[in-house]
């Protein structure tokens, strides 16, 4: 017997580990907060009215092989990650009461110079794989400036 991975967001049917699940391709239906899936194209055409998307695709995903509770390294993406770069930074620790999970970009700017520049939408997911790339060019750039004896940061820091 399958195990159950989630449930659709229309019907409520079940949505099995490996099983084929759809979401929809605008970024605000298919981020964590939301998490939408549909257990068929009907549901998701159920969706579509309700969400008033001027242009919106079902997304073919497939639920991850085993359940988040034993696999902490995957997430709603069909038990796939996202890999930027091959070499893990130790992540900065953040001062007391602060937190090092901040937005460093603006969203708001980064999404109107992809459409401009390519046409595309931007996900919100997108803001925090490059706030992590920042944060690793910046700690890069630190150790630079720390073994030139500098504690300013400068442009030749980062390569």
């Amino acid at each position: 017997m399958s195990e159950l991975w989630k449930k659709c967001s229309i019907c409520k049917n079940e949505i099995t580990l490996q099983g084929k699940y759809y979401e929809c391709s605008v970024s605000t239906c298919n981020g964590k907060r939301t998490g939408l899936v549909f257990c068929s194209v009907p549901c998701f055409d159920v969706h579509v009215p309700g969400a008033r998307h001027r242009d919106a695709a079902a997304l073919e995903c497939f639920a991850p092989s085993t359940s988040p509770v034993q696999d902490t390294n995957t997430d709603n993406t069909g038990g796939q990650r996202r890999i930027i770069t091959a070499n893990v930074q130790k992540p900065v620790q953040a001062k007391k009461g602060e937190t090092s999970r901040d937005i460093l970009i603006v969203v708001s700017k980064l999404k109107k110079y992809v459409q401009d520049s390519a046409g595309m939408n931007t996900s919100q997911s997108v803001a925090d794989v490059l706030s992590d790339r920042v944060r690793q060019l910046c700690d890069k750039a630190v150790e630079e400036a720390t073994l030139d004896g500098r504690k300013t940061l400068m442009d030749r820091d980062f390569k």
